[in-house]
């Protein structure tokens, strides 16, 4: 197996569906259009969940790196 850094894996998700936990238990999903160094992320067509339901719709939203738990690929 190819070991990949972080960045290798974030760079692969650009521009995909991604699910992002942060604290406090929200949850968001929509397309990784953009990242930096600080794990800053900006989602495109951004909803919110709660429960895997979606909450509200979000549409732009910039993520600040240091409320990220953890960043997934997301089916939808």
């Amino acid at each position: 197996m190819v070991e990949k850094r972080p960045f290798d894996v974030l760079n692969h998700s650009l521009n995909q569906s991604v699910l992002v936990k942060l604290k406090g238990d929200m949850e968001v999903r929509g397309i990784l259009a953009s990242f930096d160094v600080h794990m800053n992320l900006v989602i495109e067509n951004g909803e919110e969940l709660q429960k895997g339901e979606v909450k509200r719709k979000l549409n732009t939203v910039l993520l600040r790196g240091d409320t990220v738990v953890f960043i997934s690929p997301s089916n939808v």
